[in-house]
């Protein structure tokens, strides 16, 4: 059955927002959680590694399964997966349970990641400029309000099993009411194999997607220990700047295809870039509460647009299918995502907090230069 472009957009753009609000519900109880099993800060933290490392799990077999049987199921059967293990999570009675459902959790996240991205690119190729940032957009936006009904499911009493199964039930009715209305791959017509080695422009995309993760993945780990601790900011004001860097991110991903489609790819990417650098330069050399809040503002705005632009880019691949192509580049840039914040905590026990940004500064400007290198 052929559907208009409009009602693919619309199904897709259900599924990153399911996808969002299901990560945010999860991230809203995590302190809950942690009370419940009595779990100290470290303990907590150990618990927590077992997510990337289904993340880390996932990455080969999603791209397979996605040119095996189609970006559709794999769609349906990791959301719905991603959506039981939430409410698995809910339920976990020790500590070794939860970081096995989290595990799980990590695996359907990224399945999740690589197939909705696939469908995304399928629609895309149906427009005449790119769409893309707008779907990461709408993921942000669930990610506020999946938070802002963990803080009212918190006010209320309400615990997170019944928190829980209320969003899984919304995410696989949407699942449900979604299917004909996603892309049917599941017969691919391009040649190719899931397990081709990336060529150099795929790897220099996941490289650009990686210093940018870099920041990414310090900015939710540390921007508020920044503010307590260089920018000394009141102890009611320390998350503004992580508030106002996820605000300017999600509102950045609705601006990036209208300014990619006119500038194009290539100078999208490297004023990404140089936001970013500008923003850490400002946080670093002026390090007081309304310098700092305008830095991290043009930090989110940089971070907003890198992945879902390399993320376009690598499922137009001309030697990969986008499901691999895309696992790929996800593979690379979420490495960057995962070392980022620890090796600001080495940096910041070595020298100081500040010198730490100084690298993320680095890392974004790299994006700058790479992106200048790329042929995109």
């Amino acid at each position: 059955m052929s559907h208009s472009p409009r009602v693919f957009r619309t199904a897709v753009a259900a599924m990153f927002f399911m996808a969002g609000l299901c990560f945010a519900s999860w991230a809203s109880r995590i302190a809950t959680i942690q009370q419940k099993l009595s779990l100290s800060e470290a303990e907590l933290g150990g618990v927590l590694f077992a997510l990337p490392v289904g993340l880390m799990l996932s990455l080969p077999l999603a791209g397979w399964a996605v040119t095996k049987i189609g970006s559709r199921k794999v769609l349906a059967l990791s959301l719905t997966l991603y959506a039981l293990a939430l409410v698995g999570l809910s339920f976990c009675s020790s500590t070794f349970l939860l970081v096995g459902c989290l595990v799980v959790f990590g695996l359907g996240s990224n399945a999740v990641n690589i197939s909705v991205n696939t469908q995304a690119v399928a629609t895309e190729a149906l427009y005449p400029k790119p769409i893309m940032a707008s779907f990461h957009g709408l993921w942000s936006l669930a990610g506020f309000l999946g938070a802002s009904i963990g803080t009212l499911m918190i006010a209320k009493g309400i615990i997170p099993e019944t928190h829980f199964i209320a969003i899984a039930v919304v995410i696989v009715a949407t699942v449900l009411i979604c299917w004909n209305f996603l892309h049917n791959d599941r017969s691919p017509a391009k040649s190719g194999s899931a397990f081709v080695k990336p060529d150099k422009s795929l790897i220099t995309l996941g490289i650009i997607a990686f210093c940018s993760m870099v920041v990414e993945g310090a900015m939710f780990d540390w921007s508020v220990i920044y503010f307590k601790k260089v920018v000394q900011a009141e102890e009611a004001w320390i998350g503004a700047g992580y508030t106002a860097g996820m605000c300017f991110m999600a509102a950045g991903r609705f601006v990036a295809d209208w300014f990619s489609h006119r500038f194009g790819l290539k100078t999208t990417l490297q004023l990404s870039g140089a936001l970013s650098t500008t923003g850490l330069l400002i946080v670093v050399i002026f390090p007081t509460f309304t310098p700092a809040l305008i830095g991290f503002m043009l930090i989110g705005a940089g971070i907003s647009s890198v992945v879902p632009m390399v993320y376009s880019a690598a499922g137009r691949s001309t030697t990969m299918l986008p499901g691999p192509a895309i696992a790929a580049v996800s593979t690379i840039s979420f490495i960057g995502f995962l070392i980022g914040p620890p090796v600001i905590g080495f940096l910041a026990e070595a020298f100081t907090l500040k010198v730490s940004f100084l690298f993320l500064a680095l890392m974004a400007f790299c994006v700058i230069v790479f992106s200048t290198r790329a042929k995109i």
